[in-house]
């Protein structure tokens, strides 16, 4: 096994080797030089163990630029990096197309190492050893990858429980109140009916961000703080506003056009942003922003259309012609509300969303700044837009306003955030392509797993594959490593995008891309190499090394459309060191 030099000895570690174990068969020979199935390579680092020339824990890493100053040789944003090549362009050193890598054997000559001919080793005396799987089964290797990191610390626990318990706080006081004022059944009547779009709308913004899911608990914060923190705050604001606007005798409208879009709309926005302020990592971009968003306004028409639909829509109509009365009110309503309309609040803060995920991509911290203000506002008067119709309607008698304003106004809105919306969803896939090919340089991926990750189809065609040939752990496998491997993409991307520039940031994003590396080799040894039907092969970053039929392990460019379906074995070198960071040269 050769070792990788020792500028790399501080970097990350190396691809695990093509030549791990020999393949079983009868003829196999004895095994080649390496360790023992799941055991380590030598210089190969050991879990949980620090890496060689890494600092204290806590400590930055030598050579590291002090706070708010850029990497050491960085370009400026959107430039490339000193040494790449134009786009398009082959990386200085990189074979011409059709021709070997350096120290790779001439086409149709044997691979180095090979044993001579009619020496054990292989039934025709040439074909070398390549590596089979790392394990025996696939669930030993799916045992033996490593869980995601989890710790615990008293203060976020005493500060997550004091979080729940005003939530829940909020949305007890809410409860009670509104069920005072409308009654109980009519209370049970608007939770029924204001419940049935929510799982749609739910739905709609999970199947949004499938290519890089956030945590459930971190969805549910946000739905929650709309439900009971936002509506509980507004309702209060609004009461209190209505009840001065009437001491002094002044239109009640103003609440209706000015006062309740204005608090609405922070208080929806104010659930989200308090994550990202305290959990600024959740955040990988403007889909991310959208998914938070929306369910923080889905919480809130949820609790909103229970008042309405309960109060207006069951009681009121209930008084004069009973249940039946009651009834027919709430499908009138829930007509109005939820089937015309039911987009409404998600729509009013999904410009926030927009506002807070261009802040969370930006590197100037201007636009960190007035980019979730000008979102704000864009909410605010969108809101206060849609308010403003009902006004005139009720004012002047003529519903043709608001269809109007509904068809002319609203729905090409709508619609226009729906496309940005999933042109948003194809760019994170396109964003998995463009990246993550420094990887494939590097040694880590073969071109067919980046080609995987770029539509949701291909990505449930490639677990169906690891599936098929590793069973149920391979999917659970593949599936964790299209995740990992999307989070590494977005990670990448904010080294490049400038972001992240303090000691501690950078000591942060060293580390999680390490932890991801060492995840995604573990989960790749899952399913590489237990397909029956694909040849052996292995990818050493540059081009392919592939065992053909006559027994001769040939040179193989890779084409530009990645064809082989199945991910390969990786070439044992050791990486270029990550680019842009202080003690890491730049890719040459």
């Amino acid at each position: 096994m050769t070792q990788p030099p020792a500028s790399h000895q501080g970097g990350p570690p190396s691809p695990e080797s093509p030549w791990e174990r020999p393949a079983s068969g009868p003829s196999s020979g004895p095994p080649s030089a390496g360790p023992a199935s799941g055991a380590p390579f030598p210089g190969e680092h050991t879990g949980g163990q620090p890496y060689p020339g890494a600092p204290a824990s806590g400590q930055p890493y030598p050579g590291a630029p002090a706070s708010g100053q850029p990497y050491p040789g960085a370009p400026a944003s959107g430039q490339p990096y000193p040494g790449a090549p134009a786009s398009g362009q082959p990386y200085p050193g990189a074979p011409a197309s059709g021709q070997p890598y350096p120290g790779a054997p001439a086409s149709g000559q044997p691979y180095p190492g090979a044993p001579a001919s009619g020496q054990p080793g292989s039934a025709t005396g040439v074909v070398p050893q390549m590596a089979g799987p790392a394990f025996d089964t696939a669930a030993q290797a799916w045992a033996a990858a490593p869980p995601p990191p989890k710790s615990m610390q008293w203060k976020r626990l005493l500060q997550l429980i004091s979080l729940c318990a005003f939530v829940g706080l909020c949305g007890l006081a809410l409860l009670i109140i509104v069920g005072v004022n409308i009654g109980a059944a009519a209370l049970a009547v608007g939770i029924v009916s204001a419940v049935i779009p929510v799982p749609l709308l739910v739905y709609a913004f999970l199947w949004l961000d499938r290519y890089e899911p956030e945590p459930v608990k971190y969805l549910a914060f946000c739905f929650a703080w709309g439900a009971c923190v936002a509506t509980f705050v507004a309702y209060l604001v609004n009461t209190g506003v209505a009840i001065l606007l009437d001491r002094n005798d002044l239109s009640e409208h103003f609440v209706t056009v000015v006062g309740a879009p204005f608090i609405e709309e922070i208080m929806k926005f104010a659930g989200p942003l308090l994550l990202f302020w305290r959990r600024r990592r959740a955040f990988s971009g403007t889909i991310d922003s959208i998914v938070y968003c929306g369910l923080s306004a889905t919480g809130f028409a949820f609790a909103e259309n229970i008042l309405y639909l309960g109060g207006l829509g069951y009681a009121q109509n209930a008084e004069e012609g009973g249940a039946l009365g009651g009834a027919q009110g709430v499908v009138v309503l829930f007509f109005a509300r939820i089937l015309m309309s039911g987009f409404a609040h998600p729509l009013f803060t999904s410009m926030s969303a927009i506002g807070l995920g261009l802040a969370v991509r930006s590197p100037s911290k201007t636009v960190r700044i007035l980019a979730p203000i000008a979102g704000l506002l864009a909410a605010m008067i969108l809101h206060g837009a849609w308010n403003g119709m009902s006004v005139l309607v009720q004012t002047t008698e003529e519903p043709l306003i608001f269809l109007y304003g509904y068809f002319a106004v609203m729905i090409p809105i709508f619609l226009g955030m729906v496309g940005y919306s999933l042109w948003l969803r194809a760019a994170e896939g396109r964003l998995a392509e463009r990246i993550l090919p420094e990887y494939v340089r590097a040694g880590w991926l073969s071109p067919p797993e980046v080609a995987t990750l770029v539509t949701i189809g291909r990505r449930l065609s490639a677990r169906q594959w690891a599936k098929r040939v590793a069973g149920p752990e391979g999917a659970k496998a593949m599936n964790a490593y299209q995740f990992d491997l999307t989070r590494l993409a977005f990670l990448r991307d904010r080294m490049h995008r400038g972001l992240g520039t303090r000691p501690n940031e950078i000591n942060a994003t060293v580390a999680e891309e390490r932890r991801l590396l060492e995840s995604i080799m573990a989960y790749r040894r899952v399913f590489t190499g237990r397909d029956p039907a694909a040849p052996q092969a292995m990818w050493d970053g540059y081009q392919y090394h592939v065992a053909f039929p006559d027994g001769v392990v040939r040179a193989v460019a890779s084409p530009e459309q990645p064809v082989v379906p199945v991910p390969v074995r990786l070439a044992p070198m050791a990486p270029p060191p990550i680019p842009g960071y202080g003690g890491y040269p730049t890719y040459r």
